[in-house]
């Protein structure tokens, strides 16, 4: 999957992750993204999410609201012959979010057009609906303008800039009930 090629239309709301803060994201996931359960929220390309399969996550779910290309990356998937291990919804993210999922997530990617200023609001909601597994890793990828608040108990871990994109990883610190945390 390395090195190919995915379908990426010129859509206004499509800002691809840059190449060096994605190679700097996945430097810092080295240690967790081994079968790791990956959500990819505001897709887009799908770029992060298929990115995290090919280096070992064991399933990613890309949420893209826009009906074609979700399809485009549901036919990369296939292309690449990672769709037993990667799904594709088309809904609304926050839609999405409102309802807890079927499982939780290791690693979520949390990349929203950058004029939605939605950042707090979703990451509230994975809390919420308990989306995050314990000591989930969050990216989060904005605008140098951008306000974001991470909800209590996310702890950031590392960040970088790439000309006027920020990219920040927390670590949530949620803690599954009944377990001490050592």
């Amino acid at each position: 999957m390395r090195g190919s090629r995915l379908s990426v239309p010129a859509l206004p709301d499509l800002r691809p992750t840059p190449a060096r803060l994605r190679e700097t994201l996945f430097n810092w996931l080295r240690p967790v993204i081994e079968g790791a359960r990956v959500l990819d929220l505001f897709a887009g390309s799908g770029a992060l999410a298929i990115e995290a399969l090919s280096r070992g996550a064991a399933h990613a779910l890309m949420i893209e609201r826009d009906r074609g290309q979700a399809a485009r990356i549901a036919a990369d998937l296939l292309r690449l012959r990672a769709g037993e291990r990667g799904e594709v919804r088309c809904v609304d993210a926050l839609h999405a979010l409102m309802q807890p999922p079927e499982q939780s997530f290791d690693v979520v990617f949390l990349d929203p057009p950058f004029d939605a200023d939605i950042w707090t609001r979703a990451a509230s909601l994975l809390e919420e609906h308990a989306w995050l597994a314990p000591e989930a890793r969050v990216y989060i990828e904005m605008s140098l303008q951008a306000s974001f608040e991470p909800p209590a108990g996310w702890t950031p871990y590392r960040q970088s800039r790439v000309g006027a994109v920020l990219g920040a990883l927390y670590v949530s610190s949620k803690q599954v009930i009944g377990q001490p945390r050592c």
